[in-house]
């Protein structure tokens, strides 16, 4: 059963179509493993056992009559509790939505389902999408399938863990500051962050159902798997303009030049100056480069220079705030936690780190927005965009940290995190490396590239020009061949 449960989505599709294994053999092993091992990862929040078990019937029935519904025919899923679900409980882990049924999926998710995927369940996530750990007053916490006292990141833990403890072939995220691809280097899998507006994001949760749509920048709708292949498999399948959301263009999937690696120009960096990352990373980066080096590929040490560090955090914080404010729902348990969780983020953590991203740049923001300081960030972002696009030109791909430190334990939110010896502020921890590509906008890729001296999961980042997500997934599945070491964790 363990090389079924760990099998990639495409591989169990192939599979289901071949007739060398059912839908509801796939569908029962994946069962199994949660009901063997979730109870003490928590990853799966909602299990929507007799739904999905009909489901497998109706999909092996319609194999053995010829039929197939699509390239996912039969293969069982999951979906982080932030999207819609038609008939199945959506709740994004907050309380006053613990009893909310969708009567339509969000867009893609009725993608998937349309391309015969089987939805399984919900991933348990951080409360409304809105912490670097998984954890809400619903389900509790989510607990890393490496070490169960430490963190499987968010927001999308949940799916991160599901994915490396074989509960489901492939998992549907978010990713607004790194929700996708902290968890995914915390867990040790893949993921993706596509283009900005290449997914369409109608019916993800925030914002809260009845609430108009407030979050227009920065969020995108990601993927996790155990393979890049099928990454590509998830994108091709839900990539597109929505009726329901207007402002997603019909830009179609660009097409990949076939590239061998001898002939790429790869750019790799180690980490900015000013924000420290721990030396495992650092190294675990080195070798992928020289690995890399080794093939022929043109492999370049770089950072872009030009970009003033504080000034693009201090942007994403206000646009963050600004996109955030009016979709998140205002009550009195929320501002419980808020409040300590911005004095934390204050006040601990070393004074020069604090500075780089206090929320002292982002409160004015919360406390007196203005639509003369959106459009004046919007014009700021405007020009990052440009300088990033500009500064990528002559690389194929640049390869870079996805966070300062791997998985930690488990903390209150906004405490300090102890990295070679600094105490760090915690969102800078934990996004430093991502949210400005939700800034830009960039598609990123990451890939699980080695581990800890104590066994703890080692991702990297892909970043790629934007539209073009089919080429960087092309790219990034060359260099994984190189410097790639997926493996599920031992005992799953």
């Amino acid at each position: 059963m363990s090389n079924l449960v760990f099998t990639p989505a495409h591989q169990l599709a192939q599979m289901i179509r071949d007739k060398t294994v059912s839908s509801t053999e796939v569908l029962e092993a994946y069962l199994t493993q949660i009901k063997k091992h979730n109870p003490s990862i928590n990853a799966i929040a909602t299990l929507d056992e007799a739904v999905a078990r009909a489901r497998a019937i109706a999909a092996d029935n319609a194999i053995a009559k010829g039929e197939t519904w699509g390239k996912l025919h039969g293969v069982p899923i999951t979906i982080k509790d932030t999207f819609e679900t038609a008939g199945l409980r959506t709740t994004a882990g907050y309380k006053p939505l613990k009893n909310y049924i969708p009567s339509q999926d969000a867009t893609v998710v009725a993608r998937l389902r349309q391309a015969g995927a089987i939805i399984l369940g919900k991933t348990n996530p951080a409360e409304m999408a809105s912490d670097f750990q998984s954890t809400n007053d619903i389900f509790g916490r989510v607990n890393n399938p490496w070490n169960l006292d430490r963190t499987s990141g968010g927001s999308s833990g949940g799916s991160a863990a599901a994915i490396a403890a074989g509960f489901s072939a492939l998992d549907l995220g978010n990713d607004c500051s790194g929700s996708t691809r902290q968890p995914a280097h915390f867990c040790g899998v893949f993921a993706l962050k596509p283009t900005e507006r290449r997914l369409p994001t109608t019916g993800h949760i925030p914002e809260a159902p009845g609430m108009p749509k407030c979050i227009r920048q920065l969020m995108t709708v990601g993927s996790f798997a155990r393979s890049i292949e099928d990454l590509k498999l998830c994108l091709s399948l839900t990539v597109g303009a929505d009726i329901r959301q207007p402002d997603i263009p019909p830009v179609p999937l660009d097409q990949p030049l076939s590239k061998p690696i001898q002939n790429l120009r790869i750019a790799w960096m180690d980490g900015w100056d000013e924000i420290p990352v721990a030396s495992a990373i650092k190294e675990a980066i080195a070798i992928a480069a020289d690995k890399l080096t080794q093939t022929g590929a043109d492999v370049e040490f770089w950072k872009p220079l030009q970009f003033d560090l504080k000034k693009a955090f201090q942007a994403c914080n206000q646009l963050t705030a600004l996109n955030f404010i009016y979709s998140q729902p205002s009550d009195f348990d929320t501002a419980k936690k808020v409040v300590p969780v911005m004095f934390r983020e204050a006040t601990q953590g070393e004074k020069e780190l604090r500075d780089l991203s206090n929320l002292s740049h982002f409160l004015p923001t919360l406390l007196n927005p203005t639509l003369k300081s959106y459009f004046e960030i919007l014009t700021y972002r405007d020009h990052l965009i440009s300088q990033m696009d500009q500064a990528l030109k002559p690389w194929d791909v640049w390869l870079c940290p996805v966070a300062m430190t791997t998985t930690f334990t488990h903390r209150p939110k906004g405490t300090a995190i102890e990295i070679e010896g600094r105490k760090v502020p915690y969102f800078l921890a934990n996004a430093a490396y991502t949210m400005l590509f939700n800034l830009t906008g960039h598609p990123v890729v990451v890939i699980p590239i080695g581990k800890t001296d104590d066994g703890l999961p080692i991702g990297m980042q892909i970043v790629g020009k934007r539209w073009q997500d089919m080429r960087l997934l092309a790219i990034a599945q060359e260099i994984n061949q190189v410097v790639g070491c997926f493996k599920h964790p031992s005992g799953y």
